[in-house]
């Protein structure tokens, strides 16, 4: 278990506010206030200042800060061992949408054959939202597309794949199409902010001096299936990820766009909190998945 005064600091970070970090915790905040002096007391340094109205961490709270989300992290892993010990095994992770839909169902199959008793719950989400459940506790590590800070995550390239832009067969192009300035004319469908997906278009474009906002029309989707759909349907073109995307270019519904500035590729991560006291047995774990 965590010191309370850690639990009360951590609720700070989270709100930046003595009141709501009270009302979030059931306690006063006079009680708030006391606990943090505690802190600061027994480190001896500040770990909170006020610029105006506005409540910051200094660097020595962006350091506890940091610390103290991979000890609730590690405290919750334990508990859960500590619970599971003579008991079926227990894995909680997750995955970015592509991850989990298109190349986690082999390595997950061989898993569960080789630990039929294993527990397991995958959770599909964005990276960020990820990397806040990692944080809170509520999963062990995940594999992401997304940009995640390796101050705070360790992290293992998982594989990587290329990232295609696609089109359907005929699709009506308004001028030849070699580099990537010449598909700002179409209608481009990408996944919405916050998506791995999403964020490894936007820095491919950044690398050409582009941004998705000079495309010409702009559909933004959560639905890996339904972007697909409509691209198949002529409606635009995407950039998606070569696993996504492999069996509408076998069957012939979708074709790749030849770019001169092709292929991109990115890497998958496995990642989990840095500093974790369970580290080897994440690193065994990616072994194992990796198989």
């Amino acid at each position: 278990m965590l010191d309370f005064r850690i639990e009360t600091f951590l609720a700070v970070c989270q709100t930046m506010n003595f009141t709501r970090a009270a009302e979030l915790l059931h306690i006063t905040q006079p009680a708030v206030s006391q606990h943090i002096h505690a802190l600061e007391a027994q480190y001896g340094v500040r770990l909170f200042l006020y610029q105006g109205k506005q409540l910051h961490l200094t660097e020595s709270g962006r350091l506890l800060y940091q610390t103290a989300v991979t000890m609730r992290h590690d405290a919750l892993r334990l508990r859960d061992a500590l619970r599971q010990a003579g008991g079926r095994r227990h894995l909680r992770f997750g995955a970015t949408l592509t991850v989990g839909e298109y190349i986690m169902p082999g390595p997950l199959r061989r898993l569960l054959e080789q630990d039929p008793g294993l527990q397991l719950r995958m959770l599909t989400a964005n990276t960020r939202d990820l990397l806040r459940l990692i944080d809170q506790g509520e999963l062990d590590f995940a594999i992401v597309e997304g940009n995640f800070d390796r101050q705070l995550y360790e992290g293992l390239a998982y594989c990587t794949q290329r990232f295609l832009p696609v089109c359907a067969p005929g699709y009506p192009f308004p001028r030849p199409v070699r580099t990537m300035e010449d598909l700002l004319e179409v209608h481009l469908l990408a996944r919405e902010p916050g998506s791995g997906t999403r964020s490894v278009l936007e820095r491919v474009l950044e690398a050409h001096n582009l941004a998705i906002q000079d495309f010409h029309r702009l559909t933004e989707l959560g639905s890996l299936n339904l972007i697909k759909n409509l691209t198949c349907a002529g409606v635009g073109v995407t950039f998606l990820y070569q696993p996504v995307v492999q069996q509408e270019l076998q069957q012939g519904l979708l074709q790749e766009i030849p770019l001169e500035e092709g292929p991109f590729c990115h890497d998958f991560t496995f990642l989990w909190r840095r500093g974790s006291a369970f580290a080897s047995e994440y690193r065994a774990m990616f072994q194992l998945l990796r198989q």
